[in-house]
């Protein structure tokens, strides 16, 4: 894709954002957030990503359990079941939830509106005794494998947060958060090897994703073990790969991009040479500025359908990995000014299908858009 396809292409999808339908195809408001990445957020912005985070992770129907039930004693309310992160729909969009408000009081101290609230929510949620309760729960060997990888991975991006955030606040659920977070580290410490192919998906189950989120969090904590483990499983898995097949994305639910997490995920592992050369390899097209139908935002036929939204969620995903893959190139790299603008052009289509008014994006959407915006991964 040209530079110049991509403005149109980037102008049409503003378009398209701004004018919606009553039908559910495409968003029903006006991207109000549009934003670019790194830069902070307004109050305004930050109110608003706060309004439906708390609306989400307090509201406990409708809900997607998604384990095993072992017999009728397994048959429990969400919030008995998972008294922490019982909202949100579901247990990964409920942890990411919680990460957020968590992002969003940290970067934004002088933030003032909704701050009692969030609080509050936050300390009724992270309790000792609830997050306990959170831990016990993968004891059991049928709950071992329960959101792996994905809501492993953002239960670490939350540790990580609250481990990193030099405040009372950070400090006291980060302690709470100890025995969950050290049982997730446990787990994925026995899991990775055990893993002998990556898994390669526009969706939850995604390697490339989990191991990224796993890297960060190691190299934050000072876990050398984890690092390293993530870093070896990500040479095995994605060193040799060449020749993405960018042609056979997206698919029709897809919120992420297996290609573009690999290569965020290989920035983070190989020197920035041989990542240089590691991506000339694996997608060769970019030296032209050709990544295909990656380069194009995805446009979502109806925000009310669960899965059809996912569509909103790759233009967030695909843009914060183009950023990191951007990032990692030379300053003068013709392919970084041209990455970010194909960035920019997917937060523009993304931000405006965060606040639709439906809940089967507004759930989790939102927590994207301010993993994007603060560069939460970079």
């Amino acid at each position: 894709m040209t530079t110049s396809a991509l403005l149109l292409c980037a102008a049409a999808c503003l378009l398209f954002a701004a004018c919606g339908s009553e039908d559910g195809a495409g968003p029903t408001h006006a991207p109000a957030t549009s934003a670019a990445p790194g830069r902070p957020l307004s109050a305004a912005q930050v109110s608003r990503f706060a309004r439906v985070a708390l609306a989400g992770i307090s509201r406990e129907y409708p809900n997607k359990p998604g384990f095993v039930l072992t017999g009728p004693a397994a048959v429990r309310g969400p919030r008995a079941t998972h008294p922490a992160f019982y909202g949100c729909f579901d247990w990964h969009s409920a942890v990411h939830g919680h990460w957020m408000l968590v992002r969003l009081l940290k970067l934004h101290p002088e933030w003032t509106a909704e701050r009692e609230a969030v609080i509050a929510a936050l300390d009724a949620n992270l309790s000792a005794e609830n997050l306990a309760t959170e831990a016990a729960w993968f004891d059991a060997p049928e709950n071992r494998s329960f959101e792996r990888t994905y809501g492993w991975a953002w239960l670490l991006r939350l540790a990580q947060e609250l481990r990193t955030w030099e405040h009372d606040l950070g400090r006291s659920w980060s302690a709470n958060l100890s025995p969950l977070e050290r049982k997730i580290v446990t787990l994925a410490k026995a899991y990775l090897p055990k893993l002998t192919l990556p898994i390669r998906s526009g969706e939850h189950r995604d390697a490339a994703f989990g191991l990224a989120l796993f890297l960060d969090y190691a190299r934050a904590v000072g876990d050398a073990e984890l690092a390293t483990l993530c870093a070896a499983r990500a040479k095995q898995w994605y060193g040799e790969d060449v020749d993405y097949p960018v042609r056979y994305e997206p698919s029709g639910h897809d919120f992420f991009s297996a290609g573009l997490n690999e290569a965020d995920l290989m920035r983070r592992v190989l020197p920035a040479a041989e990542f240089r050369r590691w991506l000339d390899a694996f997608l060769p097209g970019l030296a032209r500025q050709d990544l295909g139908p990656l380069a194009v935002p995805a446009q979502v036929s109806d925000v009310t359908d669960g899965k059809l939204v996912h569509l909103a969620g790759l233009n967030l995903t695909r843009a914060w990995t183009l950023r990191g893959i951007a990032g990692a190139l030379a300053a003068g790299d013709e392919r970084r000014a041209w990455l970010e603008a194909v960035a920019q052009a997917h937060t523009d289509a993304g931000l405006g299908y965060v606040f639709s008014g439906h809940y089967a994006g507004e759930h989790w959407l939102a927590s994207f858009a301010v993993y994007l915006l603060t560069d939460a991964g970079r």
